[in-house]
């Protein structure tokens, strides 16, 4: 029995999402009245879980990064205003693989940014991402404060068809679980969340694992930014705000240390279904954006605490075992 209560307490998103199924699924019965229902709740995740899946190859390595909501919407600006049809705008490179290569670039390049700030100058992982939070949160209003159109179908494609953008997310999920469970990089990037100073004595080059980290958290932040481009198939000067603490919550529940070195990629997929259930169940219920935005909130809380309540329970079968 003992030796049961790790494995459920490590597998404990996937009971707490049939619950939410069966209770969703009761008190708002549209959301499930049919597959497309279902397949509307899976594509409207589909941004968030980009984002849920940066997070938690940070929080992995022992890092965390605030500024993917920033990346996301900055790199769905910039792009936009550069291969936009908007007159006022840049719309100076139609192309939209030229696009799409660059709103990757873009998130690529700020991550590393972030990467080298923290692991090569020291500075800590929360004022380097909240600095970046704030500046490319302003970046983005600067750039533009109305809408950016006309965009190339191309461009717009895969986060505008559910079914391909649906397959992008769960592929990237798979990816992510096969490289962070069967590859050296995976284990390397386990060890440094484990503990840095062990993994840099067992020859683990830390600092090219944390701006590795950094450069994958940016690259899906800005896809995330694409799939929200084609999702609404223009880009808000307000796209991906407010998406970060999600993200956290959606990771934590997903069972992903906070301290690092412990969690399951298909863990924090299972914690992007849950909150996207929530959401869903929520906007059809008719409850208003600031509302939806305060259940977030005490979603995020419920997650802390089930995070604390694993934890003691951990650490006391722990305790058990070493008496």
């Amino acid at each position: 029995m003992e030796r049961l209560v790790p494995l459920f307490l490590e597998h404990m998103i996937w009971p707490i999402l049939l619950v939410t199924l069966i209770v969703g699924g009761l008190l708002v019965p549209q959301l499930f009245r049919n597959v497309r229902s279902f397949e509307l709740v899976l594509y409207s995740s589909v941004p968030l879980g980009l984002l849920v899946l940066a997070e938690s190859i940070c929080l992995l390595s022992g890092h965390f990064d605030l500024s993917i909501g920033a990346i996301a919407g900055f790199s769905a600006v910039f792009t936009g205003l550069f291969i936009g049809g908007c007159t006022t705008c840049w719309g100076i490179a139609g192309d939209p693989f030229v696009g799409i290569g660059m709103i990757l670039l873009v998130g690529g390049l700020i991550g590393l940014v972030n990467g080298v700030m923290i692991a090569k100058f020291n500075v800590n992982p929360f004022l380097q991402t909240l600095a970046f939070l704030i500046i490319f949160s302003g970046a983005k209003t600067a750039l533009t404060t109305r809408p950016v159109g006309d965009l190339p179908e191309a461009y717009l494609f895969l986060g505008r068809n559910s079914v391909y953008a649906i397959g992008l997310m769960v592929a990237v999920f798979i990816l992510f679980a096969f490289i962070m469970r069967y590859t050296t990089f995976g284990q390397a990037v386990y060890a440094v969340g484990s503990s840095e100073k062990s993994a840099r004595a067992v020859g683990v080059n830390t600092d090219r694992i944390i701006i590795a980290v950094y450069v994958i958290s940016g690259v899906l932040a800005a896809l995330a930014g694409l799939m929200l481009t084609g999702y609404t198939t223009i880009v808000p000067p307000d796209i991906a705000e407010n998406m970060v603490f999600p993200a956290f919550a959606a990771a934590v529940i997903g069972g992903v240390s906070l301290f690092g070195g412990r969690g399951r990629i298909s863990g924090a997929l299972g914690g992007v279904l849950l909150l996207g259930v929530v959401q869903s169940a929520l906007q059809l219920s008719g409850i208003e954006a600031a509302q939806i935005e305060m259940a977030e909130g005490m979603v995020l809380l419920i997650a802390i605490l089930l995070y604390n309540f694993k934890e003691d329970i951990r650490g006391r079968i722990l305790a058990g075992e070493a008496s």
